[in-house]
């Protein structure tokens, strides 16, 4: 049961201005611009956000992109890539009340669903992909005894992935888990006025011992974020536990532009 004290002492915390992650940095958007986050319980401001562009998403998915060929992540051992998803579910589930309150207060959650639907599952879900990291095989196909086939997962590249604002977390973790689990890059698009908890679990995944080196961006509208890089649907076996119609999900992104 939740602890009515312990949410008192931190409803009203203050929520710093939160910038673009690029390479485990914060960086303001290249034209300035920001966004209030307005929270629906009483109309106040509760803190300012980078409101991306263009040439912010370019950057975030160059960083990506060099990041990925030259193997830092891409090229980690599946145990090593397990260790930093079992630390993110723990560092989740550490802030989990802290992230729960601040949901209430950017989306008017109701508190429970913000603590169990929220912060928890997205927890879970980590460590569900964390656990899958060195138990999901390739496979040997049935073949004429003259013939070899062989079935190698191996990590596409960069993947972006829309997330949009009623359960930021929980499907945000949807689309990070089984990205990060099958050692590729990840870009995102975090909704644009209900971005602090987004941002806040990138914070979580640039502490120690949780820093495989994805970049975020906030690049504003998803139609224009979409077509800007005409990306292609593309779905996989470990998108979402349910279907979802374009417009969400992982999208398939081609190298930054020049």
């Amino acid at each position: 049961m939740l602890d009515q004290q312990a949410i008192d002492a931190i409803r009203h915390d203050e929520i710093a201005p939160r910038d673009h992650l690029i390479e485990g940095q914060s960086v303001p958007s290249q034209s300035g611009a920001t966004r209030d986050a307005v929270s629906p319980i009483d109309g106040r401001v509760l803190t300012q956000l980078a409101e991306g562009g263009a040439g912010d998403m370019d950057r975030a998915v160059a960083s990506a992109r060099a990041a990925y060929q030259d193997g830092r992540w891409s090229g980690q051992p599946p145990a090593a890539r397990k260790r930093v998803l079992m630390r993110l579910a723990e560092l989740i589930e550490r802030e989990a009340l802290a992230l729960a309150v601040m949901g209430v207060r950017e989306n008017g959650t109701e508190i429970n669903m913000a603590y169990k639907a929220e912060a928890l599952s997205a927890a879970g879900t980590f460590r569900y992909y964390a656990e899958a990291i060195d138990k999901v095989y390739g496979e040997i196909a049935p073949t004429a005894g003259d013939v070899l086939g062989l079935v190698h997962r191996a990590p596409v590249g960069v993947v972006g992935a829309i997330v949009p604002w009623n359960f930021p977390l929980m499907i945000g973790a949807w689309k990070l888990g089984p990205a990060l689990a099958m050692a590729t890059r990840w870009c995102s698009n975090p909704p644009r006025a209900r971005r602090s908890r987004s941002c806040a679990l990138a914070s979580l995944r640039s502490r120690r011992g949780c820093r495989p080196g994805f970049s975020t961006s906030s690049p504003g509208r998803v139609r224009w974020w979409a077509r800007r890089w005409r990306c292609r649907w593309r779905w996989t076996c470990w998108s979402s536990p349910a279907r979802v119609p374009p417009g969400g999900g992982c999208w398939i992104m081609p190298r930054a532009r020049t």
